[in-house]
């Protein structure tokens, strides 16, 4: 069993419920403070339509993967059965049916830019969302993030039939309202939740992003198959009108913190103000740049969310192209078949994070141990799975299974390395979050600028291959870097600003 180097220092004073985080340990409560034992608590509502907002922005963000099929004119030839470094057309599909009549001659180039045009901007506002969170509070920061991405979805079709400009730039910001989204939650589950739920609980809460995958992939396939109006334009009309409904739920039951909800039961709110201390609602001090930057920890989080997003993008934008036009897999089909990687990441990363919370709880792992074996866990076998994809080739079923169980231990790295941002600095969760997701989601436009220049027209199996190679190849060597490097002891420019706040 893991036992803590040092005891927490409880106080008794009205600041009362702040104790020094050592480098592993967490939270002791006094034994008079229990959590209330009613079923539905205000977290849990926090938890449910943070699931659902996560769930949304994801249907609006992955629905042109699937939509950009049916929206180019692909015309090109069906390999023959006996061409070499081709899959054959197997003899129940149409030999066309990988081809379409969409309304735009992109080529895989121009492709990439559209898919990765959504990441300029969601790029650009990730480290400002933490911030203006941490700062004004979450709750409007995170509504109004998925209120401009519903805004902007609605907008897409038309913006594309007009001019491919005005498309690139309304996707651009279009991502610029997502990029808020994360740091925002973020910094919210840092004053909502107590430290040995929040692998548990970002697991429910981040899982919407799954949901919404799983969701939009399958409904945009059958959608974009219609023939009313193109079929492909439903896709973003449907999440864009389901993300505004979501917004006036919202803003109409979510508050900032435990400290200004009116109705949370007050039991509840003194739970988890003894787990968490003091909110410190209205702290605007200057944040510490220059140790934040230096903060190695903070780094080794970075290199290994670059190394997951790049392998993730590949499959998230590049996989209905890959099960298109090397697999032969119709549009309908595709699309349910690109679905199944979330729904085992899904199922298993809530899974794989309450087993990792009851370890923690029961003293068997340190803090800092569950972070880098569950992120390894999240790293490794993915890339492996992705190699297996490479290796079985044609092999339909293989690639199917492979890929279902890449998504299922990719969703270990909830209980990896996305709750140590609030382990280093519970007070700048927000403002970290979004430098290492921004850092991170360049990849969203790099990994798909980087695979058309790989492909290039060419869509073979060992073009692809060099695409999984370089996707695994990096995943591994990052997750090295943060098993290296990582933390989970709360550094102490952080433990002296919050101090400094409290006195």
């Amino acid at each position: 069993m893991y036992a803590p180097e040092e005891t927490p220092v409880i106080n008794n004073s009205d600041s009362e419920t702040e104790s020094i985080y050592n480098d592993e340990s967490t939270r002791i409560l006094p034994p008079e403070v229990e959590d209330t034992k009613d079923c539905m608590k205000s977290r849990h509502i926090l938890g449910i339509l943070g699931f659902l907002g996560f769930a949304n922005v994801y249907a609006m963000r992955v629905n042109l993967s699937v939509a950009i099929v049916a929206m180019i004119n692909s015309t090109q030839p069906a390999p023959s059965n006996n061409s070499f470094d081709h899959c054959p057309v197997p003899n129940n599909t149409n030999s066309s049916s990988t081809n379409t009549n969409g309304e735009f001659n992109w080529d895989e180039s121009t492709q990439s830019i559209v898919l990765g045009s959504f990441f300029y901007g969601y790029v650009l506002t990730q480290v400002p969302g933490g911030r203006l969170a941490e700062i004004f509070g979450s709750k409007r920061v995170y509504g109004i993030g998925v209120l401009v991405t519903s805004i902007f979805t609605l907008l897409s079709p038309v913006a594309a039939r007009i001019n491919f400009t005005l498309f690139i730039i309304v996707r651009v910001l279009e991502g610029m309202g997502e990029g808020v989204t994360f740091p925002a939650m973020h910094a919210m589950l840092a004053r909502w939740i107590p430290p040995l739920e929040r692998s548990k609980f970002a697991a429910y809460v981040y899982a919407g992003t799954n949901f919404g995958t799983i969701l939009s992939l399958p409904l945009s396939g059958w959608l974009c198959s219609l023939e009313l109006d193109g079929g492909w334009p439903l896709s973003f009309y449907l999440f864009g009108i389901l993300g505004i409904v979501w917004f006036i739920f919202w803003m109409f039951l979510i508050y900032d913190s435990p400290s200004t909800h009116p109705r949370i039961d007050r039991q509840e709110q003194l739970y988890i103000l003894a787990s968490i201390g003091p909110q410190d609602e209205d702290d605007k001090t200057p944040i510490p740049w220059c140790s934040i930057i230096k903060c190695v920890p903070l780094w080794a989080i970075l290199v290994t969310q670059c190394g997951q997003s790049w392998a993730f993008y590949t499959q998230l934008t590049e996989l209905p192209t890959y099960m298109a036009q090397i697999l032969h897999f119709d549009i309908q089909s595709n699309a349910v078949l690109s679905a199944i990687p979330y729904l085992t990441s899904w199922w298993c990363g809530i899974l794989v994070s309450i087993f990792a919370d009851s370890l923690l709880s029961r003293g068997y792992l340190s803090p800092s141990t569950s972070y880098k074996l569950f992120n390894t866990v999240a790293s490794v076998i993915p890339s492996l799975g992705l190699l297996g994809v490479a290796y079985v080739g044609c092999d339909r079923m293989g690639v199917q299974l492979l890929l279902a169980l890449t998504g299922a231990f990719g969703g270990a790295v909830y209980a990896g390395n996305q709750m140590n941002h609030i382990a280093l600095s519970p007070k700048y969760a927000g403002t970290m979050y979004g430098i290492t997701n921004a850092a991170a989601n360049i990849c969203g436009f790099l990994a798909p600028y980087v695979i058309g220049l790989i492909i290039e027209g060419r869509e073979t199996l060992g073009q692809w291959r060099m695409v999984f190679y370089l996707a695994a190849g990096i995943n591994i060597g990052a997750n090295l870097f943060y098993i290296a490097f990582a933390s989970a002891r709360e550094q102490s420019w952080s433990v002296s600003q919050r101090m400094s706040t409290i006195n």
